[in-house]
């Protein structure tokens, strides 16, 4: 009698929020006026979402005059974090310049986006989701390597691919 009792307190538990956690995300720079003509589209990295730093991207070589500013980008379970351990300067000013962070799934994977201020050293940012993709917009906008960048996310419940 016991064991029905605790499957059945099992199966009423509350489903836990959605999570990045082992979820496959490709990540890449793009720079754009309009967005069916880029300027830049730097060559994705793809990975599964774990433990530590999951991109740590370095110049690729100069399009058009632009090239990929270093960056570390850790994504934990609801949150990402964008670091600049090297180099100083200003990001190309365009309608869109920035990363996005493509996770394979057919739902809208975000509910809730924000900047999370006490994480974040960097302003002006804009952050918008699109069903599974994550869009940071940082053009115009300074780095250094004191400029960090944090996002909480509400991640919807979206089964994995």
């Amino acid at each position: 009698m016991m064991r029905w009792l605790a499957l059945a307190v099992t199966l009423a538990a509350p489903v836990q929020a959605g999570t990045l956690e082992g979820r496959l995300v490709t990540f890449t720079v793009e720079t754009w006026d309009d967005r069916e003509a880029p300027l830049l589209v730097a060559r994705g990295r793809t990975v599964v979402v774990g433990k530590g730093v999951e991109f740590g991207l370095g110049p690729e070589g100069f399009t058009g005059g632009l090239d990929v500013v270093p960056v570390a980008v850790e994504i934990g379970p609801t949150r990402i974090e964008l670091s600049y351990p090297q180099g100083i300067g200003r990001f190309y000013e365009a309608k869109f310049n920035g990363y996005v962070l493509r996770f394979e799934t057919d739902c809208a994977l975000f509910e809730k986006v924000a900047i999370d201020p006490a994480g974040t050293t960097m302003q002006g940012v804009e952050v918008w989701a699109e069903t599974g993709a994550l869009y940071i917009d940082v053009a115009g906008l300074g780095y250094g390597p004191d400029s960090t960048l944090a996002l909480e996310l509400q991640v919807a419940d979206c089964p994995l691919s």
